[in-house]
């Protein structure tokens, strides 16, 4: 049997060479493959495959590939010359120039008339030895620097510049950290932080790691090897948020190496590396989650675990949330939700104002991780144990834990916590807390009633309980429970949304809690957290179009919220854009359709109404008004933001903003360009929509080539693109057609990048649109990509796009042909094939004559551009034209004495010199006197 699987090998074998000789990479892949998988032994057979297989790999450009078969021979038959010889030519083209020199002497060692690698290694020398001396003095730079950088007894000036040249040498090349790598810069620095207590060296040298991590796993995997992942847990449990920052930066550029990811738009990780570095990957994530809960970290340390984690669990980063949810790491996360701020005691987690939030968005990412139904019972079980375990305790502050618990689930995973919260006996307990004359439960409770309104059929039940027991808590002496309140009075009195007809409270009711919640955010002796709750009332009350009114006059009301929102971290963020999205109604109304509307009214169906205030007049003055008081910058402060439903929110109010034309530019100017582009590459699929249309018509409205510049203007290109969908609206239709338009002009690799992302088919799709406007701007454009040589290569090919741009040109909307007859005339006059091809078209005549007697001059003046290209290109396609009537029609033009059609007299002119020089017709006939 071994016999006949070694014969089969040896068969693939062969037919891999013929396939290596005929230039067929692919096959001879295919073949050595195959073999490779039959022979199981390491025998010599096997050996010679594999650098067989090298071979193509090299031929492929697969230089990795290549090297990692090449040491598969070696290891199995040693300095085989022409496995060092293709290993030596896959290092040199990876710029591993002295690993390529070892194997170019080996190989020479080995096979001393080897004529092939002499001219390799006489290439490879100098190159060596320059590096050589490059690393000489490398070495010497950075001993000089650690004389300084490490020495706690130097002047504090000299260890600081040490410590940030080597920060320069880390970040320029990657020899220079490869250098303090072998130079042993990872332990010297882990005993300068145990000693230096120096704030800048100290960040500094966390920088440093950083550097060392970047982009490179070899380098990642040496980091922590020698620092040991429970380390960078140790590193951040300090106070100092820079150095949280730092050794965060650390982590997250340790993974991005690890799974190949970057921080680039649209970054996603490598298959193969996340298999290949699966044991330091589940080391860094394991060593984060089980630190999750403990209580010998501080609040900040705690904070920045659970943001890592919420950026990397989900799969379109590493993937991680099953594993996470098998390691209990759930339940650490649900111990944090349900860890109180308030309550004191010895074992006391500490946690911030901001670590709930976290904790919710943290625990929806991984929800939404869970992609079939099993998952789900499983993260759905593990929620429900761990509030069994609470709800069962007799002791109360255990049941206040649940409630707190509660609350996270209905602000994070809300179909988790709306089912949680339809349970029986739930909301009757949360209502019995509030009427408790515990503060803590008072306040967890409220907490809990503004989650849970959130689920419109649990509304009416709080409403016809709650309502007064709010009211009763709203005259505590207490202000955390007053605000408490009062945003659970906002909450349930806005559950009529933007609907006029539906008011929950009695008239002017709204206007009397947007007031109370005005004098808690305007009040200068006012607590950040009591400020966080006022925010969060008004996000609410300003789906009331008069509350917007009155919010919108109210100077000291929007510089508190503007201040606010440049200063806020997430916990007030979701918050702070709600306000400005209710103002700028950028949020999502759902199309009303006039028959429906009868329909609704004839079955004594409700129907929503808009309340007069909020008209499109007064919509563009509150949007000028938020422009005035700088709502740009804080969109573009906020829009770096990790929560896609917040980016969905910015993404809409940079659109509503940018309906008005007169601000487009403001935002462009302002930093909203590169905010958008980063918005329309990530989020949600509306959020992206939003942002693509927001772009598209700041590229419609400026020059592309001053604002966007080029890179942008590539970067737009796919966004716009995403526009011409037929799911998309006429509207974002037509506009992103335009942009492209513009962007078309700037130059060829705009025009390059718009097709080879499929553009052309796209644009060409809405030629024959009913609607006109689409049809315009599909012309428009697709005259401008036709400036692009490949564009007409297209065009020559066997297709009908030049006949279908011919017969737009008779189009009645004016300007859709007139963009087509520009496309004509540009092809025509690039390409002999075209002007072939437009005469073989049944109608030519007719409609050439059509458009040289249309009476617009631009018309006319395109029809004399295409008959000249036509008549120059070739003698039988100009003897053709001549003996129709378009000979008369040209005369006729060329004596016309009318001065606004002098460009046109002229070009008629030049057509017929064209054809007197092909003696096709004499001068006195067309001679002007």
């Amino acid at each position: 049997m071994s016999g006949d699987v070694t014969k089969d090998a040896i068969l693939l074998k062969e037919k891999g060479n013929v396939a290596f000789k005929d230039g067929n990479w692919l096959k001879a892949l295919q073949y050595y493959t195959s073999a490779l998988d039959l022979l199981k032994e390491n025998i010599r057979d096997k050996s010679i495959l594999y650098k067989n297989r090298a071979a193509v790999y090299i031929k492929l450009g697969e230089f990795e590939n290549a090297i990692r078969d090449c040491s598969a021979s070696l290891d199995i038959v040693a300095n085989d010359p022409k496995a060092l010889f293709r290993r030596c030519c896959a290092y040199e083209e990876l710029g591993k120039y002295e690993e390529a020199y070892i194997d170019g002497k080996q190989c020479l060692s080995s096979d001393p008339l080897n004529k092939e690698i002499q001219p390799v290694l006489s290439r490879l020398h100098p190159i060596v030895q320059e590096k050589v001396r490059e690393n000489a003095q490398l070495s010497n730079k950075i001993e000089s620097m650690f004389k300084y950088a490490f020495k706690i007894e130097e002047s504090l000036e000299k260890r600081t510049t040490a410590i940030k040249n080597l920060l320069v040498l880390s970040k320029e090349s990657s020899s220079g950290s490869a250098g303090l790598l072998k130079s042993g810069i990872v332990s010297k620095i882990k005993g300068l932080l145990k000693n230096d207590q120096n704030a800048e060296v100290r960040i500094n040298a966390l920088r440093i790691f950083g550097q060392l991590c970047k982009n490179d796993e070899t380098r990642t995997k040496q980091v922590l090897v020698e620092l040991g992942v429970p380390w960078f847990i140790d590193a951040l449990n300090t106070e100092n948020q820079n150095e949280i920052n730092g050794v965060t930066f650390i982590i997250q550029e340790a993974l991005n190496s690890l799974t190949g990811m970057s921080n680039t738009l649209d970054s996603s990780p490598n298959e193969e590396k996340c298999t290949k570095n699966s044991k330091e990957i589940d080391a860094i994530l394991t060593c984060l989650v089980c630190s999750v809960d403990r209580h010998s970290i501080n609040k900040f340390a705690r904070d920045s675990i659970i943001e890592i984690l919420t950026r990397n669990v989900h799969f379109n980063n590493i993937n991680w949330a099953e594993r996470l949810i098998d390691m209990k790491g759930l339940q650490r996360l649900l111990e944090v939700a349900a860890e109180l701020i308030e309550t004191q005691y010895e074992s006391k987690m500490e946690i911030t104002e901001y670590s709930h939030t976290n904790v919710s968005v943290c625990l929806s990412k991984i929800y939404d991780n869970m992609t079939c139904d099993k998952s789900r019972e499983k993260y759905v079980n593990a929620v429900n144990e761990f509030l069994k375990e609470k709800l069962l305790d007799p002791d109360i502050e255990s049941k206040v834990r649940a409630i707190s618990t509660i609350t996270v689930l209905l602000m994070g995973p809300i179909d988790v916590g709306n089912s949680i919260i339809s349970r029986d006996g739930i909301i009757e307990m949360i209502l019995t807390m509030a009427t408790t004359n515990d503060k803590v439960q008072q306040k967890i409770a409220c907490e809990c009633i503004i989650a849970a309104t959130s689920k419109k059929s649990k509304i009416t039940p709080i409403v016809k309980q709650g309502t007064q027991i709010l009211k009763n808590l709203y005259k505590s002496g207490d202000d955390d429970i007053r605000i408490r309140a009062l945003v659970g009075l906002c909450k349930l009195g806005s559950s009529g949304g933007s609907d006029a007809s539906i008011r929950p409270f009695s008239e002017g009711s709204t206007l009397k809690l947007a007031e109370a919640c005005r004098r808690f955010l305007i009040h200068p002796n006012t607590n950040p957290d009591t400020k966080r709750w006022a925010v969060e009332g008004l996000s609410y009350l300003t789906l009331d179009a008069e509350v917007k009114e009155k919010l919108v006059e109210d100077q000291a009301a929007l510089v508190a919220i503007m201040g606010l929102a440049k200063s806020e971290k997430t916990s007030a963020m979701y918050a702070l854009v709600s306000i400005f999205v209710n103002l700028c109604n950028a949020y999502e109304k759902q199309e009303v359709i006039p028959e429906m509307i009868e329909l609704a009214k004839f079955s004594k169906c409700h129907v929503p109404e808009d309340h007069e205030l909020d008209d499109i007049d007064f919509v563009n003055k509150r949007i000028m008004l938020l422009c005035k008081y700088g709502v740009i910058t804080v969109l573009v402060q906020l829009s770096k933001t990790e929560s896609l439903n917040i980016k969905e929110l910015i993404s809409r109010l940079f659109n509503a903003i940018c309906v008005l034309p007169e601000i487009r530019g403001e935002v462009a100017k302002l930093g909203g360009l590169k905010s958008l582009l980063e918005l329309a590459h990530s989020g949600t699929p509306k959020g992206k929509r939003q942002a693509s249309q927001a772009l598209a018509r700041i590229g419609i409205s400026i020059n592309p080539e001053v604002s966007f510049k080029e890179q942008r203007c590539l970067e737009s290109v796919r966004p716009f693109l995403g526009l011409l969908h037929p799911d998309c609206t006429a509207l974002e239709n037509f506009e992103a057609m335009m942009a492209l338009c513009n962007m078309a002009s700037v130059n060829e690799r705009v025009r390059k990048k718009i097709l080879d992302t499929g553009g052309l088919q796209l644009i060409e799709s809405y030629l024959f649109e009913e609607h006109q406007m689409l049809r315009r701007a599909s012309a428009q454009c697709f005259t401008n990509l036709m400036m692009s040589h490949d564009v007409i290569k297209i065009i020559e090919g066997e297709n009908d796009k030049l006949k279908m741009l011919f017969l737009l040109c008779e189009e009645e909307d004016e300007d859709t042909a007139l963009a087509a007859a520009g496309a004509v005339a540009i092809a025509v006059s690039n390409s002999v094939l075209c002007c072939q091809k437009l005469m073989k078209f049944n109608n030519w005549e007719e409609s050439l004559k059509a458009l040289l007697a249309h009476p617009n001059n631009a018309m006319q003046h395109r029809a004399l551009v295409i008959a000249h290209s036509l008549i120059g290109t070739d003698k039988n396609i100009a003897e053709k034209i001549f003996a129709t009537d378009i000979m008369e029609v040209l005369m006729a033009l060329s004596i016309i004495e009318d001065e606004k059609k002098k460009e046109i007299r002229e070009m008629a002119y030049k057509c017929l010199k064209l054809a007197e020089s092909l003696k096709l017709i004499k001068k006195p006939d067309f001679e002007e006197e």
